[in-house]
């Protein structure tokens, strides 16, 4: 079990073995990620990093390994217990409530509220109440920070891609999550919305929440991460600086099937 001192890694994932039938799509991957980081996990297509981001984030359950956030193991927890204990993750492919509105959405993130519990709408109506204030409140400044405020009364089904990916993250952020795990940001997003995106991650970031980042834009993994890991064939095949991982031929070779 890993340390739980301040310096310890936030999320921790041990020896992580995913078997589909004969094939493993992960075979023995580790990673730390510590606090305050931005870890950039990349590698070809087929090289397990969804499968490892899926396990990470409780969609999946791994056939051999550990995971642990701040020092608990989480390994057989679900999604929704795990955003509970600081943990969100976002879609490659945003799917929001299409029907209701960009407000209403985000406010299905909200936690812990106590008219969530049928008894307490009745015993302790002004507690529920002052709960239901905050959280819009709370929701539509977050709309505001994507950009999204002048929606906020908008059905979800009007936005365009890119829009339903800032959306999604809003949802995340409603948890106030210490670890955001990010699907592709940056799929099918033009280059202007990247560049915002690109800055809202960093601000984020800058406020004290730790990302891991799936991604194929390597110039966005080079100006966000300071540390990323290479997959190929469910393993580690480099960890390092973007530069250095940039430049290795092995990684070159496992992305173009060419040596260098």
């Amino acid at each position: 079990m890993p340390g739980t001192g301040p310096s310890a890694p936030i999320v921790t994932a041990q020896d992580l073995v995913m078997q589909f039938g004969g094939m493993r799509a992960v075979n023995g991957m580790s990673l730390e990620l510590s606090k305050g980081e931005i870890l950039g996990l990349i590698g070809p297509n087929g090289a397990g990093k969804t499968t490892l981001f899926n396990m990470i984030a409780g969609a999946l359950r791994p056939t051999a390994g550990q995971i642990f956030l701040q020092g608990q193991d989480v390994t057989r927890d679900p999604p929704e217990a795990r955003i509970g204990k600081g943990l969100g993750r976002t879609f490659q492919i945003p799917k929001p409530f299409a029907q209701m509105t960009l407000l209403e959405n985000v406010l299905t993130g909200a936690q812990h509220q106590a008219g969530e519990g049928m008894l307490a709408n009745f015993l302790q109506p002004k507690k529920v109440a002052v709960q239901e204030k905050a959280a819009i409140e709370k929701a539509r400044s977050l709309l505001d920070f994507l950009t999204l405020s002048h929606l906020a009364n908008e059905p979800a089904r009007i936005l365009s891609g890119g829009q339903r990916k800032l959306l999604e993250l809003a949802r995340v952020l409603m948890a106030d999550p210490a670890v955001i795990l990010l699907d592709e940001p940056a799929a099918g997003v033009n280059p202007a919305l990247l560049e915002f995106i690109i800055g809202r991650i960093a601000d984020l970031n800058a406020r004290g929440t730790t990302i891991l980042l799936i991604e194929h834009n390597m110039e966005m993994v080079a100006r966000l991460c300071s540390r990323v890991i290479v997959m190929a064939q469910g393993r580690l095949l480099r960890e390092g600086k973007p530069a250095d991982v940039a430049s290795d031929p092995a990684v070159i070779e496992a992305y173009l099937g060419v040596a260098a």
